[in-house]
């Protein structure tokens, strides 16, 4: 997905005149200059969803007649539906504003708006405008979404699975789905081996949404889903599902993912070179791990860098090194550079940072580094 700052600097008054133009082909009326004018004035100083709402909000004033009279418009502007792979940030972002538009304005209309979202998500997406329904519309919308689980749209099946996430990026929760997951496990019951990478993926992390919250209730519906339907795809969605777990190192997951015998993998080196670095700098991680035992391992190896913060504390952040079989005995080394690149979620202070090697999530070995400013 793109990143929400990106993502924002697009949504001025040239998206404006992108929507304005297909819209005056529909509705000559239309003033696209005056809404790019008052699109450039009001958003500076605005992060994305504040930015999509200024267009939303200039379309609704713009607009012939009441609600139900402005909704084909925007419909009409939408294209064709997107193929297996086209990434709606991409192809299609400037129809964010037009979602927004039914999300904020169609409360009172479900079933137009509704429709209206199945049409949009086909076209881009209509996993935001389609929380508010859930929570002030909820039989009627349920209702939607499992027949929208059903469709033969890729786009649809994946909003019916996307929609329903109780902690969607970008989103505020669904606390009605944090406290019972229930209702959105029924959906993902017929998408646990769409046919759908895109479908799958949502599926996945709609299961890894629900095991932040109820662990245990994630596990089982992992090995449900694997023992009811033992395909591929079944096994790409639980182990993408599960991947929270698997970094918190839970043997339970871990082993239903076929990982094992972490006892018996020890780490016979661990360096980090240099050891004392700056922003900007990377870290080279080098491991030697043995398998001790006299059977064959299937494991997962990850990394797990303690950033220092400001008031001195450190917060663990676990990274993926590899998976790998070690057989009987066998000894293997790995090498993976680690860069220290300031992001959008990540800040780095001066201190002490510690390295965790884990192994099927239990830690084996642990080296430090210094970070200077």
């Amino acid at each position: 997905m793109a990143s929400e700052y990106g993502l924002k600097r697009h949504f001025n008054g040239e998206a404006a005149r992108l929507i304005g133009g297909k819209i005056r082909a529909l509705h000559p009326e239309f003033d696209v200059e005056a809404y790019a004018g008052e699109v450039e004035q009001r958003i500076p100083g605005k992060e994305l969803k504040d930015r999509v709402l200024v267009l939303a909000e200039g379309l609704r004033t713009r607009l012939p007649g009441g609600y139900p009279d402005a909704v084909p418009l925007l419909l009409g502007t939408l294209g064709d539906e997107l193929a297996e792979g086209e990434g709606m940030f991409n192809t299609s972002w400037y129809l964010m504003p037009v979602a927004r538009f039914v999300e904020e304005y169609g409360l009172d209309h479900p079933e137009l708006s509704l429709d209206a979202i199945e049409a949009i998500t086909r076209c881009h997406t209509g996993e935001y405008a389609i929380r508010p329904y859930i929570e002030q519309h909820h039989p009627r919308t349920m209702k939607r979404v499992a027949e929208w689980a059903l469709s033969p749209s890729h786009n649809v099946r994946r909003l019916a699975s996307e929609g329903v996430r109780p902690r969607l990026p970008w989103a505020r929760t669904l606390d009605i789905f944090v406290q019972d997951p229930a209702p959105v496990l029924a959906i993902l019951e017929p998408l646990r081996s769409d046919p759908s990478e895109y479908v799958r993926k949502s599926v996945a992390n709609n299961l890894n949404d629900i095991a932040k919250d109820h662990p245990e209730t994630a596990l089982a519906t992992a090995l449900r889903w694997l023992e009811e339907s033992p395909t591929p795809e079944t096994e790409w969605t639980v182990k993408h599902g599960l991947r929270t777990l698997v970094k918190k190192g839970n043997q339970q997951a871990l082993a239903l993912l076929g990982a094992t015998g972490g006892e018996h993998v020890q780490v016979d080196r661990l360096s980090l070179t240099p050891q004392a670095v700056t922003v900007g700098d990377t870290v080279v991680i080098d491991v030697d791990l043995a398998n001790t035992d006299d059977r064959p391992h299937s494991v997962t190896v990850d990394y797990v860098v303690h950033h220092v913060r400001k008031n001195g504390r450190s917060i663990p952040k676990v990274f993926k090194l590899t998976t790998l079989e070690l057989a009987a005995g066998e000894r293997r080394s790995l090498r993976k550079s680690h860069p220290l690149r300031e992001v959008q979620t990540r800040k780095y202070y001066p201190g002490e940072h510690a390295v965790d090697i884990q192994v099927n999530g239990l830690v084996k070995a642990t080296e430090r580094f210094g970070l200077r400013t």
